[in-house]
């Protein structure tokens, strides 16, 4: 083996990781879609989280990546500490799925039929379909199908090329003795485990040894260590992932390199023991890229076995190492973690807007009893609250534009847009409520007040920003069309109440029914409200057009629904006979 095969063996090494790696993120991107539901699915049944967790492996093509995110959705509580532990283990099942497509490399046959189950032989096909697909094709969809064969096909090419590498190693003396070396179970073991943690993927690293065992060096009792080490080294993606993160995301990277330690411990002290007490032939014999699968797939399912049954004893372990708190934690609305499956990231960011909207509208509630029994303590709770909008702004702004740059389908694109626009008019609802209740405290500091025939108008806005306001949060919660244009459809009645009460105060003033100092205020508080209902407008106009597949200004919506919907000038009928005849 000369410094070419060695080079050559080096590309094929990056093009088998850069494969995998691509064919993963493409997997995940493609199917990322349904990840939403499968969570939703999740319960408290052992058997619904080991197979959401062999499922999601398997389609992901990683159990780090698969236990990564895990960690991020204990840490978001998306997840129980109990279901993390059930879908960890089902996924220690589903990444073997990755060395079973492998192990097709080592088909040999006559038969065209059989040969054409090589990757070798389909592989080029898959290859140009992909091609196709990625180039010639417009649909986000099929251009992921695309990119999800070009990886596959990327990482068989880099594996027969490491195999085709290393071939030349069958009959060098001193690459058997080092392999011998790792007959020695601790030895291969920590061969396996420091393989692992430097690619920080079983799946790969289960690959390389399959790719080496072309060379006929490595017998099945070296094989078994390492394959068990491997599942220690996996560990260590969850353990750095968990750094930060709240004491139940820490007992999940916990309960991961639990299971593995435990499982290696108790199934390498029985493969230590059958093997000095009958001392098999088949573990001198070299390991095949098939017989190297089926090792894999037995250990993780001999580990499942295990320890399923005693889930509830692998939480108390972790509780106990990780305790709880004597001071309670901060509540993390948004965690990072997320963000490498952005569905779920997605998802999170969609709750969390819909937190947003409670302590936005509470906030505009609030203010609209502080005319009716203002106190100080009122006053301070609409401030924090305001405040609290902010903060949902500031960090759910920056996180929704982190999701923007991930590599995310169209739809989520649209939905990521849909509430970036949508958690600003809440934040603007948030800082005018508190306009109102400036007013409020104005009018109690100064001891004024409205006349009888005002509050009465008063009255009215207030009830048809209210309903507005109940409207617009309705359309976003359930993403319902039919409120958000009822809410578009009050905004003109708004803006027409407005204008006719700003007219009937100035005939008030004339007469001398009211101060001007009085009319500043009620000049200031039709302003906010008047604010306060185009950005209500605007939260169901962004429900709308995502509804509608289709971008445009409120004005130009209002404009293009007025002109050709007649249930929206009935909708403008009835609110003008609610609200406008009240004050006329």
């Amino acid at each position: 083996m000369d410094i070419f095969d060695v080079l050559t063996m080096v590309g094929g090494l990056s093009l088998f990781l850069f494969g995998m790696n691509v064919m993963g993120q493409s997997l995940e991107k493609r199917a990322g879609e349904k990840l939403r539901s499968v969570l939703g699915k999740l319960t408290s049944s052992k058997l619904a989280g080991l197979l959401t967790g062999m499922g999601v492996t398997a389609v992901i093509q990683s159990s780090s990546a698969a236990t990564v995110m895990v960690v991020g959705f204990v840490n978001s509580g998306l997840m129980t500490l109990r279901q993390a532990i059930n879908v960890i283990m089902g996924a220690n099942i589903g990444t073997t799925v990755t060395a079973w497509i492998l192990s097709l490399s080592g088909i040999s046959s006559d038969s065209f039929f059989v040969q054409m189950l090589k990757p070798s032989s389909f592989t080029p096909i898959l290859a140009f379909v992909g091609i196709v697909l990625y180039l010639f094709c417009k649909e986000s969809k099929k251009k992921d199908s695309g990119m999800i064969l070009l990886g596959f096909a990327t990482l068989m090419f880099g594996m027969d090329t490491m195999a085709g590498a290393v071939s030349g190693l069958a009959d060098m003396p001193a690459v058997k003795n080092v392999f011998l070396l790792f007959e020695n179970p601790m030895l291969g073991m920590a061969a396996g485990m420091a393989l692992t943690a430097l690619i920080q993927s079983s799946s790969a690293s289960v690959g390389i040894l399959q790719a080496l065992a072309v060379t006929g060096q490595i017998s099945y009792g070296a094989a078994v260590p390492i394959i068990m080490g491997q599942n220690i080294g996996t560990c260590v993606t969850a353990m750095l992932s968990s750094v930060g993160a709240n004491k139940n995301a820490k007992r999940a990277a916990l309960v991961h390199l639990s299971f593995n330690v435990i499982g290696t411990a108790v199934w390498l002290t029985v493969f230590c023991t059958y093997q000095a007490l009958f001392s098999p032939i088949i573990l001198s014999e070299p390991a095949t890229l098939f017989g190297i699968a089926v090792v894999h797939s037995i250990f993780n399912l001999l580990c499942t076995v295990l320890l399923l049954p005693m889930s509830g004893l692998l939480e108390g372990l972790v509780t106990k190492i990780v305790p709880e708190n004597e001071e309670p934690e901060k509540s993390v609305a948004l965690d990072e973690r997320l963000l490498t499956t952005p569905p779920v990231a997605l998802e999170r960011s969609r709750i969390v807007a819909m937190d947003m909207a409670d302590c936005a509208f509470e906030t505009l509630n609030l203010a609209f009893d502080s005319f009716d029994s203002f106190t100080p303590e009122l006053a301070e709770k609409i401030r924090k609250k305001e405040k609290k909008t902010d903060n949902y702004e500031d960090v759910l702004g920056a996180y929704l534009v982190n999701l923007s740059t991930r590599q995310i389908s169209e739809a989520s694109s649209r939905e990521a847009a849909m509430l970036l626009k949508a958690i600003g008019d809440f934040e603007r609802v948030a800082d005018l409520a508190v306009n109102l209740m400036d007013s409020a405290e104005e009018m109690r500091e100064k001891e004024i007040d409205f006349s009888d025939s005002a509050k009465q108008e008063l009255n009215v806005l207030f009830d048809a920003v209210k309903e507005m306001s109940r409207l617009s949060e309705e359309s976003f919660k359930k993403v319902d069309v039919s409120s958000a244009y009822k809410a578009v459809s009050l905004r003109q009645i708004i803006d027409e109440l407005k204008e006719e009460m700003r007219s009937k105060h100035i005939v008030r003033l004339q007469k001398g029914g009211c101060s001007i100092e009085v009319g500043f205020v009620w000049s200031d508080m039709l302003t906010n409200l008047e604010r306060i209902s185009s950005h209500c407008a605007n939260i169901a106009g962004c429900i709308i057009e995502y509804s509608s597949d289709y971008l445009m200004n409120m004005h130009t919506l209002q404009h293009k629904v007025m002109k050709t919907d007649r249930k929206f000038q009935e909708m403008l009928d009835g609110y003008a006979e609610k609200y406008l005849e009240a004050v006329k």
